[in-house]
């Protein structure tokens, strides 16, 4: 039998050859001819077992390809050269195509390097020395220097451009995001260190740490944490931050206390929370009782300042990024804000970091977009590419129109931030400012979570496979509704804005989006969007003037539909806006139409089917707890 079996394997080898020679044109004897026929009947009479080749197949899918992502978003490229100068816009469109160059052949291969070596660390040393060194592979510590070079930070703080710098920065991290493994949250930190510090007029204390964190010189760049987050939660500092602050006669202070979720713990500074302790060892409770203080995280012998790290945190997404528990244990700080206004100096820092998470959230999207775009030219299924199956082309054409509403808000939280920081804003500005930038971030991320899901499906059961480096963008995607505050937190958020500016907020969202509309209602092919748009903003008044002040507890109730209206009416509006400019394509006329297909007021419909009564309260809980022993007989 085995005889049978390498005769079939050395006929089948035969005929091969013979094949060959005679396409080069050697003819073999009439005998060989003869043999060859005989040899030939022998196959068909015993066919071949297939080999090992045969039976893994030929085929082989060729994979989606990042090209250069800044001449790939022609979205991008489009509005920087509507809304910049033009000499500004040559310049920025020059250092943008260059560093496409260096994200798809160096910076994407490191994110992916650092996808694979997650940090680990080492808390004891082979002396049994306590060490607690995290270890982070060489492709993380690249992405610093990297960040450096590029002045993913120190554009913004250079302000070349004026107004226009905070835009320039932000889409140079819209397009380093993707390919970067999350060393983006160290940036988001860090700039938003830089902002606190830089909004406390630069204090003698940090003056070397804000030159060093907006620092364009990699042997001089650091990067910042933010350890706010204790045993008792993240967004609610005020009555969750347990640790203390004692003062020392020279006037700094040392710090106690378990800090339960520090990002970045890598990083060089950082600035945390912490409740003065008195002679007596009184401390006052509340947000009243919290300070600012500003840490180097080791001294000048190298060793940790007072710190400990208890461990790493094994979390969903987000692997690359050092996240650990630490106890300070006589940690040396100085304050840098004014005593008991510490929750009052970080508003700074929560917008940066809250904008840092759009750029993630819009960023991800494009990305998966981008790829999903490149495979349907590659990829057949039942017969011919999958661009050529309008039902594939029409999901994606609905990923689009979700990442360009998403881009623009993005965008114009940035500009708006631009012109604050270059004392250009008008009180208006400063007004969409305040209520954009949690609706952004909100929003934004939980459309990164559906379209990222969504784009894996466009690559079928590879979409699910961990070495196609397409996963990833999802476990990372889930990060940004909870990071920087959670979607109802940031929805409350939003009412507080409201009522601390006596509603001169809301004035503002309705003054902006009725001027951005006015161009667009003279077009004939937007004039039903607009329609629709002006009818949604018309049922959010009248909701807001039949509810507003009276039922506190009804708005609470509705906080989070009404964050939500917030979003897409905003989105309808630029989006019409951006279809309405000289250089606009049937694309952009598309895309806002489209965008305003969508129930652009949830909130007028929710209330119509009595959502936000306190009879809904009731039935919302025992809907929940239903039937469950949690709560049995006390509802």
């Amino acid at each position: 039998m085995w005889n049978s079996y390498k005769m079939k394997l050395w006929l089948s080898d035969y005929k091969d050859w013979y094949c060959v020679l005679g396409r080069r044109g050697i003819q073999l004897s009439k005998k060989w001819s003869q043999q060859t026929e005989a040899m030939d009947a022998y196959s068909r009479k015993h066919p071949r077992v297939p080999s090992g080749r045969a039976e893994v197949g030929l085929f082989c899918q060729e994979p989606p390809q990042l090209g250069n992502p800044y001449l790939e978003d022609t979205f991008l490229q489009d509005y920087l050269k509507s809304h910049l100068p033009p000499k500004v816009f040559t310049e920025m469109s020059i250092d943008l195509e260059r560093f496409g160059v260096r994200l798809k052949n160096e910076i994407d291969p490191l994110g992916r390097e650092c996808e694979l070596n997650p940090p680990r660390l080492q808390q004891f040393d082979a002396w049994g020395r306590r060490v607690d060194q995290i270890i982070t592979c060489a492709a993380w510590k690249k992405m610093k220097e990297i960040s450096a070079e590029e002045g993913l930070i120190a554009k913004a703080y250079e302000r070349r451009y004026s107004n226009w710098s905070r835009v320039y920065q932000v889409a140079k991290l819209y397009l380093y995001a993707p390919s970067a493994s999350l060393f983006t949250s160290s940036l988001a930190m860090t700039d938003g260190a830089a902002k606190v510090i830089e909004s406390l007029d630069i204090p003698r204390p940090v003056q070397e740490a804000y030159a060093n964190l907006t620092s364009s010189n990699p042997s001089k760049f650091w990067t910042s944490g933010q350890w706010m987050t204790e045993r008792k939660g993240g967004s609610d500092v005020a009555n969750g931050t347990e640790t203390v602050a004692r003062e020392l006669p020279d006037g700094t202070y040392t710090l106690h206390g378990l800090k339960w979720f520090t990002t970045a713990t890598d990083s060089d500074i950082s600035l945390t929370l912490a409740r003065i302790m008195t002679a007596e060892g009184q401390v006052e409770q509340g947000s009243k009782g919290l300070s600012l203080f500003y840490l180097e995280t080791r001294n000048k012998e190298g060793k940790l300042n007072g710190i400990q790290i208890q461990r790493l945190k094994e979390k969903l997404g987000t692997k690359s990024v050092p996240t650990a528990e630490l106890f300070l244990d006589g940690a040396r700080a100085h304050r840098i804000s004014a005593e008991g206004r510490g929750v009052a100096s970080i508003a700074n820092m929560l917008t940066i970091t809250r904008i840092h998470n759009v750029i993630s959230a819009v960023a991800f999207m494009r990305r998966m977009i981008t790829m999903a775009r490149d495979y349907a030219t590659k990829r057949e299924a039942f017969g011919k590419s999958l661009k050529d199956h309008p039902l594939h082309m029409q999901t994606l054409a609905r990923m689009e129109v979700e990442v360009r509403g998403a881009f623009l808000l993005l965008m114009e939280v940035s500009r708006l931030l631009g012109l604050e920081e270059t004392n250009k804003a008008t009180e208006q500005d400063r007004h969409m400012l305040r209520v954009l930038t949690p609706v952004a971030k909100l929003y934004t991320g939980k459309q990164a979570i559906a379209v990222t899901s969504e784009g894996l499906e466009c690559f079928g059961g590879q979409g699910y496979m961990e070495d196609t480096g397409l996963p990833v963008f999802l476990r990372d995607a889930q990060v940004l509704t909870i990071w920087e505050g959670t979607t109802n937190i940031l929805s409350l958020d939003i009412l507080r804005s409201l009522v601390k500016s006596q509603g001169k907020v809301l004035d503002a969202f309705f003054s902006s989006a009725q001027a951005k509309l006015e161009a667009a209602v003279s077009l004939s092919e937007l004039k039903p969007s607009v329609e629709t748009v002006q009818s949604a903003l018309h049922k959010l008044g009248r909701f807001i003037q039949k509810t507003g002040s009276k039922d506190q507890a009804g708005m609470q109730l509705a906080a989070r539909d009404f964050a939500y209206t917030l979003a897409r009416i905003y989105g309808g509006v630029l989006l019409l806006e951006y279809a309405t400019r000289p250089s606009a394509s049937a694309t952009d006329t598309v895309a806002a139409q489209r965008w305003c297909h969508q129930e652009l007021c949830p909130i007028d419909r929710e209330e119509k089917n009595g959502s936000y009564n306190t009879e809904a309260a009731f039935l919302d809980l025992s809907l929940v707890y239903d039937g469950s022993p949690v709560l049995k007989g006390k509802l």
